[in-house]
């Protein structure tokens, strides 16, 4: 069961043999997390994963939520699963100790959530809902604020949301029209409607403590004009007990496709004119909060394709080891034989190691990225934070994007390995595909990625944050070369990469001129070129990883997972590469025809 969330001996890799993140012990905020500590935090999450998040997945789909009278009412499940989640102290696991933390590296959470999320994404949403208001409570709250709420955030007494979207202002967050009106007493009433809040009402808490973007009366249009106030479904009094209802009322669930336990809540605020909320921070500082959490929030969203996709894999690895189709190709014509378990047929492996390769090249890009996160939080200089602060902000947005498109991707492939027995409700695996399929949407949809990346981060610092992600292509790239077998991969990695910059110049000079649209034309394909790329990157690192250790005198029982590494980069690197390369050349030819068309050429 436990190798159907996700494969520990790769978790245990990618963190201890390719990222080498035993060096945190540098770090004084870390210096208490020896490898046996590590080890027993990720077990602790295995365990608990296992035991009891992972039966929450089917009953929670079946049996759905009960919305009656404004509550939201959760599967039984659900509600044991939680108290045990915030007895362990997992709601906020990188906050300090004081607060009711663990105090990890963001890596190491990464590491986590590839057991909870993998388990059941939408329950661990539940889990650690607290944690985004509290730290934004924590880093921009006034000595009150900090006082009323954060400790009981962090714990998990109280849960939260992030309240953006409306009818009319979903990616266009600017064109927001919830306002907020100045008390004599400091408060400000907020009034107006949001839909698609996730967690917005359900019964694993006594209170939701929603942080809501508005706008206060005289304040400039568009994003600038943005205020983010923290608005209590119940509210608080002074000594931090609970007072009276907030006229906060959840109006309607969304009827989904997946995420059937999770609930997405249209909420009223101010339907009677008395809501009332607190100014976080400065006002028309509201876009600005949002996005300091904005990047963590998409990795962990990436994280969700990536989980979902390793479970699926995994899934779909266990049932072509058993399920017994089919004679061995090279025996077709022999009707004395026997039938063979359909791992055997090529094109199962072919579908098992295209999963293979990139649920694990996507595991090493998330922590890495998590550890880029960790290092512009407490590198040692201030050379050296900015530096992973850059490299953190540009692979933001392909790691959301491709790990949730992918991660997709991986539980369709996964489906069709099962045959007519994946399309039903028998197997995980369908459940998988509807429930992960929302993660390419929210937090910023993956066309809205790829005009992020287009327009604010390949030009920071007039391109010098990508040349330097090249540069770690080409380092990775540069001691693979050093091993004879891999020499041939490496060049062509290091070409792709030197090619992913002629596209970004491309893209650059052509977003520069007249021709905008154009630009933005290929945002989302340079994004998932720039995945690929990204994923070879990794597959070869782990490979040159793999292959001296090979070399060193690897243990028996891990020679078969070494080699398998290398096979897995070869694969990709031979196979998958050459195809992203091609869409290189698409981006280069510039065609426009998708601007050109009329609306009647559509058929509109």
């Amino acid at each position: 069961m436990a190798q159907q969330i996700a494969d520990r001996r790769d978790v245990d890799f990618v963190l201890f043999e390719q990222l080498e993140i035993e060096q945190f012990q540098n770090y004084e905020k870390f210096k208490d997390f020896s490898k046996k500590v590590i080890d027993m935090v990720i077990t602790e999450a295995r365990n608990l994963s296992i035991k009891e998040i992972l039966p929450t997945l089917k009953e929670g789909d079946r049996e759905g939520l009960i919305f009656k009278d404004g509550k939201v009412t959760l599967p039984d499940s659900y509600k044991k699963a939680y108290k045990l989640f915030v007895e362990g102290e997992w709601v906020a696991m990188g906050a300090d100790t004081e607060l009711g933390g663990q105090g990890l590296p963001n890596v190491v959470i990464q590491a986590v959530f590839d057991y909870f999320l993998g388990a059941n994404y939408q329950f661990t949403l539940y889990g650690m809902s607290g944690y985004g208001p509290g730290e934004m409570i924590e880093i921009f709250g006034n000595r009150e604020q900090k006082d009323l709420y954060l400790k009981k955030l962090y714990c998990g007494e109280w849960g939260g949301t992030m309240v953006m979207t409306e009818p009319e202002a979903g990616s266009d967050v600017g064109a927001i029209s919830t306002t907020a009106v100045r008390n004599t007493d400091g408060t400000y009433s907020i009034s107006g409607n949001k839909i698609f809040i996730t967690n917005a009402e359900h019964d694993l808490n006594d209170n939701i403590i929603h942080p809501v973007l508005a706008r206060i009366e005289g304040a400039p249009k568009g994003t600038k004009g943005i205020s983010l106030f923290i608005v209590p479904k119940i509210r608080v009094n002074a000594d931090g007990s609970l007072g009276d209802p907030n006229d906060v009322v959840v109006t309607g669930l969304e009827d989904k496709m997946g995420m059937h336990a999770s609930a997405t809540c249209s909420v009223t605020f101010g339907g009677k004119g008395n809501c009332q909320g607190m100014l976080l921070g400065d006002e028309n500082q509201g876009m600005k909060i949002m996005f300091h959490l904005m990047n963590a929030a998409r990795l962990a969203i990436g994280a969700v394709g990536q989980t979902s996709g390793s479970a699926a894999y995994l899934h779909a690895l266990n049932y072509a080891a058993e399920r017994i189709q089919g004679r061995d190709l090279e025996k077709t014509f022999d009707s004395e034989a026997e039938s063979v378990t359909i791992i055997n047929h090529p094109d199962v492996r072919r579908m098992l190691i295209w999963m293979k390769a990139h649920v694990e090249g996507m595991r090493s890009l998330l922590y890495y990225g998590a550890l880029c996160h960790d290092r512009e939080q407490y590198g040692e200089t201030e050379k050296e934070r900015e530096y992973y602060k850059d490299l953190f902000e540009i692979l933001t947005p392909v790691i959301k994007s491709y790990c949730t498109d992918r991660g997709f991707e991986v539980c369709s492939e996964a489906m069709q390995v099962f045959g007519g027995y994946g399309y039903t409700k028998d197997y995980p695996v369908e459940q998988l595909l509807r429930d992960v399929r929302i993660a390419s949407i929210y937090e910023g949809t993956n066309g809205v990625q790829a005009m992020d990346l287009l327009a604010r981060k390949l030009p920071m610092k007039k391109g010098a944050v990508l040349l330097n992600l090249v540069t770690e292509i080409q380092n990775v790239a540069n001691k693979a070369k050093e091993q004879p077998a891999l020499a041939g991969m490496a060049e062509k990695v290091e070409g792709a990469a030197n090619r992913l910059i002629e596209a970004a110049m491309h893209l650059g000079k052509t977003a520069m001129s007249s021709a905008v649209k154009a630009a933005f034309l290929h945002a989302v394909p340079f994004q998932e070129v720039m995945g690929d790329i990204c994923m070879a990157w990794m597959l070869l690192w782990r490979a040159e990883v793999s292959i001296k250790k090979l070399a060193d005198g690897a243990k028996k029982k891990d020679t078969e997972f070494y080699q398998g590494q290398i096979k897995t980069a070869s694969y990709f690197i031979n196979s998958i590469l050459p195809v992203t390369i091609g869409k290189i050349e698409s981006i280069l030819a510039n065609d426009i025809s998708a601007l050109e068309i009329s609306e009647a050429g559509f058929g509109v």
